[in-house]
């Protein structure tokens, strides 16, 4: 084994760790969605702000795709609209989408919105295991 192999295989984990911590920092939840036998499948982590929802599914440190949808869209882990998508690995993917700027993609508000329907889209429906749903509440 050379040494750029024992760099590469330790610095995977410590990538994705920061990774993680630079999402929960910017206000991301996370749930993580199951298989039948009850393991873990995927770290999912979700942000609910102003109109739309940030989506990051790390399935391992190089198979990692997020996502910006609609506030409205009714499944957020599996979304008919997305606004944008990147995948790849972990570091790359994470700081793309924590590059996007809050405005970017952002759906504008319908004029015949009202108080009540901009609050009803701060946040958002994921789903869980057993067939549960969580709401998620909106960073901003």
């Amino acid at each position: 084994m050379t040494s750029s192999s024992t760099v590469s295989s330790v610095s995977a984990p410590a990538d994705t760790e920061a990774a993680l911590r630079r999402l929960i920092n910017s206000g991301y939840r996370f749930v993580h969605p199951r298989d039948a036998d009850g393991e873990i499948v995927a770290v999912v982590g979700v942000r609910a702000h102003h109109t739309v929802v940030d989506v990051v599914r790390l399935d391992a440190e190089d198979e990692v795709t997020a996502a910006r949808v609609p506030g409205d869209e009714e499944n957020v882990l599996e979304p008919v609209t997305v606004l944008w998508r990147s995948s790849g690995a972990v570091g790359d993917v994470v700081g793309e989408l924590l590059a996007l700027a809050d405005e970017d993609h952002a759906a504008p508000r319908p004029q015949w919105a009202t108080s009540a329907t901009a609050a009803a889209t701060k946040g958002c429906w994921v789903a869980g295991q057993a067939g549960r749903t969580k709401w998620l509440v909106a960073s901003a």
